[in-house]
Parts: structure tokens; sequence; C-alpha cells
């Protein structure tokens, strides 16, 4: 083995970094020489070894301590209270006890286990799976379902085109099929190649933003809608920016179906064929049940989208191989099912579903893997064993599960019973980053008796527990880096020791465990490395010709055909569309559902059987635009991943004067008097943030943009100084199908500070 495959490597969600020793001696992480455009967020990993913002030690509330004989109403002061530090068996002694006690006096769907996925690339050290682990040997918890990222879409698409194709890269032709085959790609929201840095469970090579530009190099026509220049990257060829009005996307697309229908370029036999449904979505595009049909001119109406622009690119996509992708964040909004089902549609009326690199696509660049061309690794995950409580809830209903105990919630046909939550358990994840209305999440935080969090650094959440362990973070242990949707394993080695009363999210669970005589069940006995050549095994099995784990090790990765460029081409329905009898979708009926009587029966008035435009609260043709005027978006952020490395350089490098950086057009900032750099503060009924304010040329009026992530931090007059979108988001759901999150619906005013 030669030095160049004996590599020290760190993997991380924004891909793999190489390991030396910097000029002072102390370690740095060097871009990985096998990733042709490495992330250099990633990079400032270590930048939280020392931050004066780590957890250290075992953190208790004292306003908790002081009441522990007394735990209802106890959370008062949860989040403006100050901490004392304990001892490890101490901090043991107390969860274990508080899991016994809500377990024994209210049963164990009184305990919530709050977890996300984006703690850890590594597939031993994440933080959900060591958390459901132990939760469900202490006798189960109520969980969350889905995610804030696809929460609409996993929901709909099953009902729609099966459960096969609800994985968020699930629908997507791959990159080298829609270069060679698609002769116009419309983007539905653009391209964010920031989102392309990441992928969960990390990567070896980031070849997203290479890939859509040889589509354009191959004389792909690319066309993106987008309230935002910004989601039209400089390519090869010439991108076409069409604007529109935020959270409209749907009216554009029914009325591209609309156009296909009237002027009879609906491919016919593809919709006997391959489709149910159909005519009741024709009735609804003819004007049928409400009088307006919905044309071109209707759309521009609601869209500000010229009626010769629809109608041009709706013919451009019948008559020529065609794509329409739509991004991740249009589905985060209200109604957010919408326009996914129009685009599926719309793919079907154009006779485009299962032409290599054509139909619809949800997601290209909105993470690494989104298109890549191949095999992707199949593996274990550390056993979570089984869950004996039912009670569940979708994950962004977290408010209405701590505000309405024994109330309900319709999700996806069913009526779930809230349960009186009375101990949150939290690790992996920042609530306070993710969720909508924090302020109201704050009051709903102070509610439970108990709430328990894995941290390494003091977030918004820490701040809002009465428990907090301090957990190591990812360069601080060993594991194996990897992904479900990649084709990359990293030996991710530490990097850097523990501090001394710091632990592993296994370690404090098998400390906890071991006060609740369960630590035997919970490690099995092995050791960290145990695990790991345990999981490392799971992928040999699936995957044989993967070397042993000791040269895996040594060599610091593995994979799947890593010196082919394409070695899995795919072209999703391919088969059904070929033969849906012999290949039938997953659906009550086999085929696509363009109208759903499944969905139609659970009597939705947000979400009807059939695609349509439905009119949210908030957006600028509503009347409270008149308060508010400006329609704010929260896409992700450039220089940090979800509210993570906000502690470190590229984050704080990026503020100005501190503050997290709004964007205006010139227009709107002129109007209020506002110049660059300035501080301001935004608002609405539900909260205020401070910012400062950025000018973007490309920005239609009318709309803010601010990046997620910032951490929330209100003063005592209410103002969130971390200036995090959230403060402002709406809990309002996508629809009570999905029970999504909806942030993008989201009206706002900016004054100077």
């Amino acid at each position: 083995m030669t030095a160049d495959e004996r590599l020290h490597l760190f993997g991380s969600h924004f891909g793999t970094y190489e390991v030396e020793a910097g000029p002072d001696g102390r370690p740095r992480l060097l871009p990985f020489r096998h990733d042709p455009a490495p992330s250099p967020t990633g990079a400032a990993f270590l930048d939280l070894a020392d931050h004066p913002l780590r957890v250290r030690h075992p953190m208790v509330r004292r306003g908790w301590l002081t009441a522990k004989g007394r735990p209802q109403g106890r959370g008062a002061e949860r989040g403006r209270d100050d901490f004392v530090a304990v001892t490890w068996p101490e901090a043991a002694r107390l969860v274990a006890g508080e899991i016994a006690r809500v377990s024994g006096d209210y049963g164990n769907a009184a305990i919530f286990g709050g977890s996300y996925g984006w703690a850890s690339a590594g597939r031993f050290h994440h933080a959900q799976s060591q958390l459901k682990r132990f939760l469900n040997l202490c006798g189960g918890f109520t969980s969350s379902v889905n995610t804030y990222s696809y929460g609409a879409a996993a929901v709909l698409l099953p009902h729609v085109i099966g459960r096969e194709y609800q994985g968020a890269t699930d629908t997507a032709p791959s990159w080298d099929q829609i270069a060679a085959h698609a002769r116009l790609l419309i983007s539905f929201g653009g391209f964010r190649l920031s989102n392309a840095q990441v992928e969960a469970g990390g990567t070896g090579q980031h070849r997203a933003e290479a890939a859509l530009a040889d589509v354009a190099r191959a004389g792909c026509r690319i066309v993106v809608f987008s309230p935002t220049g910004a989601d039209a990257p400089g390519l090869p060829g010439r991108v076409e920016h069409v604007p529109l009005r935020p959270g409209t996307d749907a009216a554009v697309l029914i009325a591209m179906a609309q156009v296909l229908l009237a002027e009879g370029r609906t491919d016919t036999e593809a919709l006997a064929r391959l489709t149910v449904g159909h005519e009741a979505f024709a009735a609804y595009l003819a004007g049928s049940p409400d009088g307006q049909p919905k044309t071109p001119e209707w759309a521009e109406g609601i869209s500000g989208v010229p009626a010769a622009t629809i109608r041009e690119l709706a013919r451009a996509y019948a008559q020529v191989p065609a794509l329409v992708n739509l991004s991740w964040s249009l589905q985060r909004s209200r109604h957010g099912e919408q326009p996914y089902w129009a685009a599926i549609a719309l793919a079907a009326m154009a006779g485009q579903v299962g032409r290599p690199g054509c139909g619809f696509a949800f997601g290209l660049t909105a993470v690494s893997s989104v298109g890549q061309p191949i095999r992707r690794l199949k593996g274990p995950a550390v056993t979570q064993g089984r869950n004996p409580v039912s009670s569940f809830i979708p994950v962004a209903r977290i408010t209405e599960l701590l505000e309405n105990p024994g109330g309900t919630l319709d999700y996806d046909g069913q009526r779930l019973a809230l349960p009186n939550i009375r101990l949150v358990h939290w690790a992996g994840g920042n609530p306070f980053h993710h969720h909508q209305d924090l302020n109201r999440l704050a009051a709903a935080f102070r509610r439970p008796e108990t709430v328990i969090v894995h941290e390494s650094v003091w977030t918004a959440t820490a701040r809002h527990a009465d428990i907090v362990l301090p957990a190591s973070l990812p360069f601080e242990r060993d594991d194996v880096a990897a992904a479900s949707r990649d084709n990359w394993l990293i030996a991710s080695r530490r990097v850097l020791a523990t501090p001394p009363d710091v632990r592993s999210d296994h370690d404090m669970l098998a400390l906890i465990a071991r006060e609740l005589g369960l630590d035997a069940a919970f490690t099995e006995g092995r050791s960290e490395e145990d695990w790991l050549r345990h999981l490392y095994a799971g992928y040999r099995d699936a995957h044989p010709e993967l070397p042993d784990f000791d040269t895996f090790w040594a060599r610091g990765y593995a994979g799947l055909d890593l010196g082919a460029p394409a070695p899995a081409p795919t072209t999703p329905l391919a088969d059904f569309a070929r033969d849906p009898d012999l290949h039938p979708l997953s659906t009550p009926s086999g085929r696509i559902e363009i109208g759903s009587s499944t969905i139609a029966a659970f009597g939705y008035d947000d979400c009807p059987g059939h695609p349509a435009w439905l009119e949210p609260e908030e957006w600028l043709g509503a009347p409270l635009a008149g308060t508010y005027p400006l329609h704010l978006l929260s896409p992700q952020p450039e220089h940090r991943l979800h509210s993570q490395l906000e502690l470190a350089g590229p984050s704080q490098q990026a503020k100005v004067t501190g503050c997290e950086v709004l964007l205006l057009s010139p227009q709107d900032a002129a109007a209020r008097g506002l110049a660059a750099g300035e501080q301001a503060t935004v608002f609405n009924a539900r909260g205020r943030a401070l910012v400062a304010i950025g000018i973007d040329n490309r920005l239609s009026p009318g709309v803010a943009v601010l990046p997620t992530g910032g951490w929330y931090a209100p003063n005592e007059q209410g103002l969130d100084l971390g200036g995090n979108p959230n403060t402002l988001s709406s809990i309002r759901p996508t629809s009570r199908l999905a029970q999504g999150t909806a942030p993008n619906a989201c009206l706002v005013e900016v004054v100077s500070r």
C-alpha cells in the first residue's frame, strides 16, 4: 500500500478532508485529493474544538434543581435560567431517575424522543440511532416521522407515484441521461449550487455542479423560474431566468398543463396507459368547477409570469425531450404538495414520463447525490429495536404536540392522538433552528416537566433544556462515514482528543443505561472498534467487492466503482412506462394518480384530490401584504449546514456588523431608506429579528431573503439578535395531508433599527 493509499481522513456532511499538521503543529483539514470540487465550508470544523461556547461538563438548570420535588410547572424559566455543573454519575442518576419516574407514573408515551440526523456523518456515532435504541430499551417513546427538508413530498408521492419514489432522491434521472437526451430543462426554484456541497453521510466526490455544466454544454436549453436570479447560475450555455412571485409555481405549472389540454398537445395514449384520475384534473383546467379556465392569462395574474412565456414553454415542453425539475424549497410552503403534483401531471400529459433524461425531477442540486449515476451503498445502521409506543407526530408538529396534550392532529387520512408529554429527550438536532415560529416554540418548550439535551455547544436548544449532556464533536471520535445515497465509505478517524468531561452519545447513554440495568443490552458488550467492524461487515455482506476492514481503515476509504464516471445511469419509471401491467406502481391503481380518490376521500380542504392552485394566507396577493409587504424566503445558508458551524470562521465572516444579512432588491431598500450594511429590524406579528441589509440586483421587488441557521437569541425586548428567519415564519403546515413545514409562506416588513 503506497503513501497515497494511507490517508488520515475526516468524513463530514460537507464531504471528506485529509488531516495534516499545520505550521503551528495543530491538525488542519485539507481538501480530499480525490474530490474534484471540495467544499471550503467543512474545512472549518476544527474551529469548534476550543470555542468558548463548548459545553464542557454535564450541566443542570438551577431552577429545575431547586424545584426537583415539584415537577409540574418547573419549566417556567426554561431558556432564561442559569446552569450549574454536576458530575457524570450525578447526571446519569438524574436522567435515569426522570425516565423511570415519567415511564412509571405516566407511561412511555409521555416521553418524546426528539432527534434529527445531521449531528454526524458517521454510521455508529449517529445520535438519532443511539437515542432511539436507548429509549426503545427503556420501554419506548413518542416519536416523529418525515423530515423538514422533504416532508410534504414524502407523504404526497406514495399516493401519486408509489412508495418506491417517495425518497428525496428517487425521482431524478441521472445527470448523464439528462445531458444525453434532454433538450429542455425547466427548473422551478432553480439550482442553488451551495446546497450540493452537502450530503447526509458525506461523500468522496462533489460532482453536481460539473454535471449541471455538462447538461448546458450539451446544448440543453435551461430555464429557471425563481424570485431571484441567484438560483440561475452561470453555465457554459445561456440560462434563462423567469422571475415569479414566491409560492405561485403551482399556478404556472397548472397553466402549462391547460395549454396542452386546450391545444390538443396531450399524449392521449400515454395518459390512458399510465394514469388514472385525469378527467377530474382536465375539468379543473377547463374551469368546469369554478368557471375559471386555468389559462396562462389566469396564471399571469397570480404569478406575474407573462402569459406568452407560459404558453411558449408549455408548447416546448411537449415538443422536445424535456425535464421539469422542482427544488425542495417549493414544497416547504403552504400547499407545498401542489407544485409537485402538478409537475407530475404535466409530465404525464406531455408523454415525457419514463423517457431517458426526461419527465420530472425533484431536487437536482438540493444535495450532492441527486442525479448521480452511481451504485448506492447498502449497509446497516445501529439497530434501534422495536418501539412499543405507537404514538407519533410529523416532525414539524412539535409545538402542537407540546401545546395541546390530549388533542388530535389530522395527518394522511389519520387522526393522531397527542399524548401529554412530560419529558423531552433530544439528541443530534437543534429544533430552535429547524422549527418555525420560534417564540411560540420557546413557550411550548416550557410546558414539559423535564427537557434533556445532548449538545456540543450552547445552542438555543441547549439553553432551553434542564439537563445538558456534553457531546463530543464528530472529529473527536472514530467512525465509518457513509451515505446511503452515495458510493464512498470513509474511515473517519479521530482528529483531536475529546475534552476530559465530554462523552460521545453512545458512551453517555451507556452510562445512563447502567443506572437502569440496561447497559448490557445497549452496548451488546461491544467496544467502539467492535461496533465499527460490525457495521463495516454489513457493508461487505451487501458488497463483497469491498476490502476487509483492516485494509479499509489503513487506506482511509473504500467504495463502489470509484474509478468509473457513470456506472449506473438512471431513468426513473422507465420499466413502468414500457409495460405498466408488468411493472405497476405501488399506488392503489398501479398507475400515476393525477387524480387520487384516496386523497379526495380524506376531505381536506387544503389538499383536494387533484393538483390545484390554493391561495395561501401569506403571499404577495394576500390582504396581509398591505401590512407586511415583503415575502420572506429562507433558503439554506452557503456558509454552514443548517445551524451547524455557525460559530466557525466562514459563517462568522459572512456576517455584516455581526448580523445575519437580509437581502432586498434595490427598489425595496430605497423605498425604506435602507443602505447596504445598515442594521435593520425585520418583523411581523410573530416576532422581530436584527439583521444587516444587503442589496441584490437579481432579487425581485417585494421579496426578501434571509438564510436559515442564525442562532435564535432573543433579548429582553424580544428582538432576536441571532437573525433567525424562523423567528418570523409560521407553524402553519403545508396541509392536513402531510403536515409538512411551510416557512416559505411568510410576509414581513423591514425598518431601520
